[in-house]
This record gives structure tokens, C-alpha cells and sequence, in this order.
């Protein structure tokens, strides 16, 4: 109980920065009463009894440690978003994809090797497992470099966090949400928007309307904006001020400026703002969120939250502003820094398909090409380095089907274009683990043949944008290209909690044979620890997705639910015909004796019996009729 408390106090608190080495000790905890939007007390998931959990900042000279002791009541993960954890993807935390999870009462430490991958700029952590995300396990993370691109256009700077707020835990909000009473899946809606900011490594005080970011005349801000929600989406905007973007989800960019940001789910941006000379009033900052994305709007929800700037505390509030419409935000008309140019034809061009559909179990799922994502029986890294291993075949680790069918293996180096079209009536955010993206085209409409709603892919584009988190709207697509440069098990997923766990995710297996060389010879390899989790928890760390020997036999995985089949089936039609058949005859009767003529019995059941000889030598009806019978 005395390390306990020692590990839980003094340690846990502040970073241990030593050169080149970053650790902070986080025990996951259930914190009570929290009440960030003053309407609704409840229990939250946070870090050593505090909630939220505290910003992380490290330079990008150094490796990052994040000691995490699960005090929790289930397993959970820490997914550090955006990181691309170089050919060390087992540090990915995305449970069932890259590990098992600490079980409760264990201890599992994150390696985030920040002096090796070359980023900069605004991340977040948050949890990858059981609703965590939801809950309120989520911080923004910011990478720093010794000298910031843009670091003589500002003064100070800020992080601005915006989410979503449930009064209720994500488990039975899931179970309603993924259940035959409600086969339109329609998503829970939260119950507030949230704002509130952090500098420094810690947070301001105040959430909301309690919140505020003191400005003083004259002096140009950096606001790293963060979207650490679970489903909505957000419009920002700051009256009186103007707006200009300088970093898309770590990526920075030259400056733009815009009236109005959007920010879906897991989006990042830096803006700078520059304070006004003439201030004598404070002026509100507004943090919307989208209800386009609701399927109902509760009478008694406020969507909007307002903070406000202060430039002294003696001024009152200028009166809030209103837009009469929103806009996205045009991120393709950013501009990287560093420019790179797109890169080369992709060798491989995978399209994804989304669709929402109530299947053969009465539930709302979600799918890419008709196929619901399920987390596999051993963990996909765990395959990867196994197959050949337990199969005794080599090259059975790049066999896709072993790793069940939501999955694609991609050779080291390729360059693959992702094509996702999105048929849902709802706009979603998709991010890929491990890697950045360049957004090389977009449609508006996907199944159009107007070129202005669904434009050919242009080749040698000078710099699209990069980033690791993209919006597509209702009948839109985008095409996504990417270097696999990074050996490893990645996710891409639809962003909004309650679509990931309705199975919108693939997965993309990338080098498997580099990953098993990296598993026990690698800079970071894979820790014994995970493998003593996995054993808690019972979960296998061998063999193809089932757990077996096998590239082909995956007896035992869990797969579906699967699409209705709606259509006309044998049966049916056989049925219909028959229905037919027998109205028909009724009809002509009724007309006979209409016409004073009187039908014997045995002539019906003769004619009759004629008539089906003939369909069954047709084949079954109107099968046969169809071609679809009987050859």
C-alpha cells in the first residue's frame, strides 16, 4: 500500500526529463463527480484521481515514456494518435490490433520514440479500448521541436480542447445503440459541447462559459485546437478576430486564413490570432457543435458552448455572434511544409466502400465493402510474427485471408492509394495508424459523371496536404495516398467511437516479415509484458486470427453480422409464381361462370396439374423463365 501511494504521488505528477528521455507515471483511474458542463455529475475515466488528464508535451530530442498502471475494473490501452511508432506498431495501443490491454491491477509502459520519427506539432492520447474515449480518457499531446517553423509569426500560445459530453457511460449507451431496438442506428447524442484550455502543460481553470484565454493588446497567439471527442463534430470561431492556420494535425502549413474553422473528430489545427489594440470589451469564442450529424436534436440540448477572450476582467462580454450558415473548412487548399510533391502512382489502389445497413441479426452495423470489422482471436500483431513460425511455411505471414477478411497486406515501400466512398447519409472522419496521408483528390458525388462532382485524379500535384485525419461527406470520397513505409498493423477507422465499434475499420498489415525480425531484434521490441497480458486476460499470441496453425482454417473468428438479403430469392420466386398462378386461375373461374359456363372440378385440378409439369420442366417456375432455373 506504501508503494502504492509513493508510486501514486510524488512520481506521478510531474515529468522526469532527463536528456534525451521523457517519463511520466499515469495510473488510470475512475474519478467521481465530475461535472464539467455544471449540469449532470458522473464517474469519468481519468489519470491518478484527476480528471482531465494531464496535457503531455515533449521535445522531439527525446523518447517519451508513459508508465501506465491500469487501476481500472476492465482492460485498457493508451492510443498516442498520430504517432508513427516506426516498425514498433505493438506500441500502437489499438486493443486487439496491436495488444491485448493491461489488465486491471497491471502495468504496461508506452514507448513513444519521438527522437526517431521526425514529427512535430499537435497530437492527442487517448484510449483505443472499452468506450475509454467516451468516458474521458483523452489529452492533447504536443511534440515539440527545438525551433518551430512559424515560431517569430506568434508570442504565446495556447491548447484549445473541444469534445463531447455524456451524462451516461459508453457501455449501456453501446448496448442500446448496437441492439435490435434500434435498427436505424441512430447514435446517442451527447448530452454538451465542451471547451476548455491548457498552456505549459497544464490546464486553465474553467470549462465553457467558466473559461477563458487572457489576451493582451497587440500580441499574436498560436491556439492549438484539438478535437478530442467521441462523435460531433465542431465549427470554431472568434468574434472580432481574425484567423489564420498554420499546422493541420502535426503538419505545418503556410499560412491561410479562414472566418470559420471545422474540426471533426480527432482533427488538429494551430491557428495563430493576433489581439486587438482597440479592445474595450472581452469577446466570445465559439466552440458549435454540428447537429447535422444527429439524427435528433433533444429540446433540452444547448449544442453551442462559448468561452470568451479576456483582455480584462473588469470588461464585459460583447455580445455573441451567430452565422447564418457553416462551411467546412477547405483543407486541401492548405499547403505542407515541407512541400512534398505527390507521391508516385500508387502500385496498389484499394477502394472502400461505406455502408450502414440493419443486417441479419436485426442490428445497425457498419461496413467497408459489405464486410463488418471484428477484433480477431489473437491480436493481428501477434500473427504477423507468428504465421510462418506455427505454419512452418515461410511467406504464410503475407497470406491476407490468415488475418481474416478485413484485411490487406501491403508490401514495404509501395505506394497505395486509398479510394474510400462514402454512401451513409452521415459525413464521417477516417484515420489511418502509423502513417500520414496526402488527400490527392476529392468528389463531392462518387457515382457522378459530371467532372466538376466526381474530378479524374490529377498526377503531379506540387504539395497536397498532409494529415492523418480525413472528413468525407454523404456521397463523397476521397482518394488517400500513402507511402507503406512503416512495417506494422495499422487501423483505418471511422473516427466517431460509436462507428468503430459497429465494425468501420480494415486493417493493413504492412512488411510482416520486417515486423517479425523487429518483434525480438528490433530497436523497440516487443515487450514481455504484453505476452504475460495477453496470458491474463486469456487471449492466444499465436497463429492466424482463429489461433490456429493455418492460412486458411479460421474456424472459431467472429464474423458478422452480414447484410440482409433482400432480394428474390429461389423459394420466393417460386412462391410468387405459384401465388400468381393460382390468382390467375381464381380470375378466369370467376370469368367463366360470369360468362353463364359452369367449371368441373376435375377440369381445374386437370389444367392445373398441366401447368406445373410445364414450369418444372422449365426449371422452377419462373426461374427457368428467368434463366435462373434448372440447365
Amino acid at each position: 500500500m506504501v508503494a502504492l501511494l509513493l508510486f501514486g504521488s510524488v512520481l506521478l505528477f510531474a515529468p522526469n526529463v532527463l536528456a534525451g528521455l521523457t517519463e511520466v507515471w499515469w495510473n488510470l483511474t475512475y474519478v467521481s463527480n465530475v461535472n464539467p458542463d455544471g449540469l449532470f455529475p458522473r464517474r469519468a475515466i481519468g489519470v491518478n484521481g484527476t480528471w482531465p488528464p494531464p496535457p503531455l508535451e515533449v521535445s522531439t530530442n527525446d523518447t517519451l515514456l508513459v508508465h501506465t498502471r491500469n487501476l481500472l475494473d476492465k482492460p485498457m490501452t493508451l492510443h498516442h494518435h498520430g504517432m508513427f511508432f516506426n516498425n514498433a506498431s505493438w506500441y500502437d495501443g489499438a486493443m486487439g490490433l496491436s495488444q491485448c490491454g493491461i489488465p486491471p491491477g497491471e502495468e504496461f509502459t508506452y514507448v513513444i520514440p519521438a527522437n526517431e520519427s521526425g514529427q512535430v506539432g499537435t497530437y492527442w492520447v487517448h484510449a483505443h479500448a472499452k468506450g475509454g474515449t467516451t468516458d474521458g480518457l483523452r489529452a492533447p499531446f504536443i511534440l515539440r521541436p527545438p525551433t518551430e517553423v512559424h515560431a517569430k509569426l506568434y508570442d504565446e500560445e495556447y491548447t484549445v480542447i473541444l469534445g463531447d459530453w455524456y451524462h451516461e457511460e459508453q457501455a449501456p449507451m453501446l448496448e442500446g445503440f448496437i441492439s435490435k431496438s434500434n435498427p436505424g442506428g441512430a447514435e446517442p447524442v451527447p448530452q454538451s459541447p465542451l471547451i476548455y484550455f491548457a498552456q505549459n502543460g497544464s490546464y486553465l481553470a474553467g470549462f465553457n462559459d467558466k473559461a477563458s484565454l487572457p489576451f493582451q493588446a497587440g500580441k499574436t497567439y498560436r491556439l492549438r485546437i484539438v478535437n478530442a471527442g467521441a462523435f460531433a463534430m465542431f465549427f470554431f470561431w472568434i468574434d472580432g478576430h481574425q484567423m489564420q492556420i498554420i499546422e493541420v494535425d502535426g503538419t505545418d502549413t503556410e499560412p491561410m486564413a479562414v472566418d470559420l474553422l471545422s474540426l471533426t473528430v480527432a482533427q488538429r489545427y494551430s491557428i495563430l490570432v493576433t489581439a486587438r489594440n482597440d479592445s474595450t470589451t472581452n469577446w466570445a469564442i465559439h466552440a458549435n457543435m454540428d447537429t447535422d450529424m444527429f439524427d435528433q436534436v433533444p429540446d433540452d440540448l444547448n449544442p453551442n458552448a462559448t468561452a470568451q477572450v479576456t483582455y480584462s476582467s473588469s470588461f464585459s462580454l460583447s455580445e455573441p455572434s451567430t452565422i447564418d450558415a457553416y462551411a467546412d473548412t477547405n483543407d486541401t487548399a492548405l499547403q505542407s511544409i515541407p512541400a512534398i510533391a505527390q507521391y508516385r502512382a500508387p502500385e496498389k489502389t484499394i477502394e472502400l466502400l461505406v455502408l450502414f445497413d440493419t443486417m441479419d441479426d436485426g442490428t445497425n452495423r457498419a461496413m467497408f465493402n459489405d464486410i463488418t470489422y471484428n477484433a480477431p482471436v489473437v491480436p493481428t500483431v501477434f500473427s504477423a510474427v507468428t504465421l510462418n513460425n506455427v505454419t512452418g511455411q515461410a511467406g504464410a505471414n503475407s497470406v491476407p485471408g490468415a488475418y481474416g477478411p478485413w484485411n490487406y497486406v501491403l508490401e514495404l515501400n509501395g505506394s497505395v492509394d486509398l479510394v474510400v466512398q462514402n454512401s451513409d447519409a452521415g459525413k464521417h472522419p477516417f484515420h489511418l495508424h502509423g502513417h500520414k496521408f496526402q488527400i490527392v483528390n476529392r468528389a463531392s458525388d462518387f457515382t457522378s459523371d459530371d467532372p466538376t462532382l466526381n474530378p479524374p485524379l490529377v498526377e503531379g500535384q506540387a504539395n497536397p496536404v498532409r494529415r492523418d485525419v480525413v472528413q468525407i461527406e454523404s456521397g463523397g470520397s476521397a482518394t488517400l495516398r500513402f507511402i507503406a513505409d512503416n512495417p506494422g498493423a495499422w487501423f483505418l477507422h471511422c473516427h466517431i467511437e460509436w462507428h468503430l465499434e459497429a465494425g468501420l475499420a480494415v486493417t493493413f498489415i504492412t512488411a510482416p516479415n520486417d515486423m517479425t525480425a523487429a518483434a525480438t531484434a528490433g530497436q523497440h521490441p516487443i515487450p514481455s509484458s504484453m505476452y504475460s497480458h495477453c496470458s491474463a486476460l486469456g487471449i492466444p499470441t499465436s497463429g492466424n486470427a482463429a489461433g490456429l496453425a493455418s492460412t486458411t482454417d479460421l474456424k472459431g473468428l467472429n464474423l458478422g453480422p452480414f447484410p440482409q438479403n433482400n432480394g428474390w430469392h429461389p423459394k420466393g420466386i417460386g412462391a410468387m409464381f405459384a401465388c400468381v398462378f393460382t390468382a390467375v386461375l381464381g380470375m378466369l373461374g370467376v370469368a367463366w361462370y360470369s360468362w353463364g359456363e359452369q367449371v368441373e372440378d376435375y377440369e381445374v385440378e386437370e389444367e392445373t396439374r398441366r401447368a406445373l409439369e410445364k414450369k418444372e420442366k422449365k426449371g422452377k417456375g419462373v426461374l427457368g423463365v428467368l434463366g435462373l432455373g434448372k440447365k
